[in-house]
């Protein structure tokens, strides 16, 4: 980065003293950099390139925001379609199973081989068809050699992990056994009713029929089931043993649990779904349609039992979340918080729409089949506002506030607790507009959402992404893994009425003891550079105690990782290119500076010191 430990003192100085809490980078994991030599065509934070950008970070850093880390399906490379339990074996440094720590296990001419063959070789983007084989290939090779020459101290881990986890890694490799059965991963294509459905029989006489047909598989794919475990063994191992590395850099990974339940949980925990019901978004200004994500919802009566402990999908989730804290202590973001507090569902096979039946799972006492589940009652409704709409519960109880924030207190909280965390480890992303129930739960319980200013719109003076608005505890962010770089917005905004509406709310905000304030507006109106350094300045001047940015933004990479709705190798591949170092980041002395300036007159008076450190950097 180009900091000597002096020059970064001073920029812990200025955050701190701006009131930042924590200041993490987004990266998430196949958007890893690769070291010289090394490139197999898919990022992770375990390899060594991983452990550079850790190097890097470290300093300026004290946390990297990932993305989420499940297994990924052959022919979808979405990171947020993956298993709620099993990793993504693409994430393992197939480097280190080379060396003696795993007793060569895997041949380097296999990993050279792979390097060199890198579809992607010498650019910034993964290769994923690519990787997806040539992983499987490679981990055969190391899985064979492990069982063979393996030393006796990693195969009693080993034993010892399969004890400890056989809970879901049972069933997540049944899952790679059938696939393999079927030669397909995606099981609603597999062509035996009781293989679709080997973990959800209905009656004694089915029972026993899968259960036969359980052993029949275990039999005959035994060598890759324990393949499977074998991975998700070393996965654990490394990931651990990363996590540790970065702990001792003063950085902390947070993880990202993704509302979406892969194919295999689907299939693993069947019963556990209501039936025939989908998540998604109402229509809005973006899908006049709303969003059809297609993922199922946990069924509500099988949450809770009648004492109100929790029944086995309340335990499921809860197990889920126990792991993810146990494994992250730095914490989770959870994705979409709305689908665990006011969630919309739809029928499966119609469109996210009230005309054809959607409605919000728990706030729709007037709908004919979701009223069972309603804590919102009729007279808590402005029923002349629609359905899909966030102010339409118009009152609620302490009670009810209480029962929509269940999911929220009794299961990821208490798991936070369990795992000796609290609260504050949990990132919310709550971007959009919220209902009312869900407003009352981050309120009620102090949970930290998400104000991304990117997203302001402007002619709304309390606006709650504007910089005058946005409060303490809150994660402040310019833009996510969904948005284009904020250099690419500033350029898009540059001589339109809205970025002008834009430009005047930011010098109001920022520069309210500037004289010459007509002057700047109109600077700022043409030169997108300038604009997109005014934005950031904007997120730092904010009272959000938490940042974090995306690693396009802070290296200035003008290229979009992901564009919504896009599928296949092209979309969620883009890198951190493998000589990141040699990049020029955001002047971030020069920010902190003017952010200090910007919170007025007498504060820039206390910090005068400071702001001539920063100058002199």
């Amino acid at each position: 980065m180009g900091f000597d430990n002096n020059k970064i003192k001073i920029i812990h100085k200025a955050l701190e003293a701006l009131g930042k809490k924590n200041f993490a980078l987004i990266v998430h994991g196949g958007s890893f950099p690769a070291a010289d030599g090394e490139n197999t065509g898919f990022g992770s934070m375990n390899s060594n390139g991983g452990k550079e950008l850790i190097d890097y970070a470290s300093g300026i850093f004290n946390a990297i925001q990932l993305g989420p880390a499940g297994k990924t399906k052959s022919c979808d490379s979405s990171p947020y379609t993956g298993t709620i339990f099993s990793t993504n074996p693409l994430f393992v440094d197939l480097k280190e199973l080379t060396t003696k720590n795993w007793n060569n296990i895997l041949s380097v001419e296999t990993f050279n081989e792979i390097v060199e063959n890198n579809p992607n070789k010498g650019k910034n983007k993964t290769a994923y068809s690519y990787a997806y084989k040539k992983y499987a290939d490679a981990l055969d090779e190391a899985y064979k050699n492990f069982i063979e020459h393996g030393d006796a101290k990693l195969k009693k881990e080993f034993d010892d992990f399969k004890r400890l986890n056989n809970r879901w890694l049972d069933r997540d490799s049944i899952y790679e056994a059938l696939s393999i059965e079927h030669q397909n991963d995606y099981w609603p294509l597999w062509n035996s009713d009781v293989d679709k459905n080997l973990f959800a029989p209905e009656t004694i006489e089915q029972r026993l029929e899968h259960g036969k047909r359980l052993v029949e598989i275990s039999k005959k794919y035994e060598y890759d089931i324990d393949k499977y475990k074998f991975i998700q063994f070393v996965l654990s191992k490394q990931n651990a043993e990363t996590k540790e590395y970065a702990k001792s850099k003063d950085i902390k990974m947070i993880a990202d649990r993704q509302v979406a339940f892969s194919d295999r949980d689907i299939w693993a925990y069947k019963s556990l779904f209501l039936d025939g019901w989908m998540l998604g978004c109402p229509p809005d200004y973006f899908s006049k349609d709303g969003q059809a994500w297609g993922f199922p919802v946990l069924d509500p009566e099988r949450m809770y039992k009648a004492d109100g402990t929790l029944d086995k999908g309340g335990v499921l989730l809860k197990n889920l979340y126990r792991k993810m804290f146990r494994e992250n202590p730095g914490g989770v973001r959870i994705d979409h918080i709305v689908g665990l507090i006011d969630p919309w569902v739809y029928k499966e096979g119609c469109k996210p729409k009230i005309e054809e039946g959607a409605g919000r799972l728990y706030s729709s006492p007037e709908h004919p089949f979701l009223c069972k589940f309603a804590i919102a009652k009729l007279e808590d409704l402005d029923t002349s506002i629609e359905a899909d709409k966030e102010k339409r519960v118009k009152t609620l109880t302490d009670e009810q506030i209480a029962q929509y924030g269940a999911l929220i207190e009794k299961i990821v909280i208490a798991a936070a607790e369990e795992e000796g965390l609290d609260k504050n480890a949990i990132v919310c992303e709550d971007l959009g507009t919220l209902t009312n129930p869900v407003a009352a739960v981050m309120k009620k319980y102090k949970l930290q959402g998400m104000r991304l200013t990117q997203f302001v719109v402007p002619e709304k003076a309390d606006h709650p992404y504007r910089c005058c608005n946005i409060d303490e505890n809150c994660w402040a962010m310019v833009g996510t893994h969904d948005n284009e770089p904020i250099s690419m917005w500033a350029k898009a905004m540059i001589n339109t009425h809205e970025g002008y509406l834009h430009v005047k709310n930011l010098v109001e905000d920022l520069y309210g003891d500037v004289a010459n304030k007509d002057d700047l507006i109109t600077k700022l109106t043409k030169d997108a550079n300038l604009l997109k350094q005014v934005k950031l300045i904007e997120l730092f001047a904010s009272k959000a105690e938490n940042i974090q940015i995306f690693f396009t933004d802070f290296f200035q990479i003008e290229d979009v990782y992901n564009r919504p709705g896009t599928s296949g190798d092209a979309n969620w591949s883009l890198r951190m290119p493998d000589n990141f170092k040699e990049l020029t980041p955001i002047d971030l002395p020069a920010i902190l500076k003017q952010a200090i300036i910007s919170r007025g007159k007498e504060f820039a008076e206390q910090n005068a010191n400071l702001i001539e450190e920063l100058s002199a950097i």
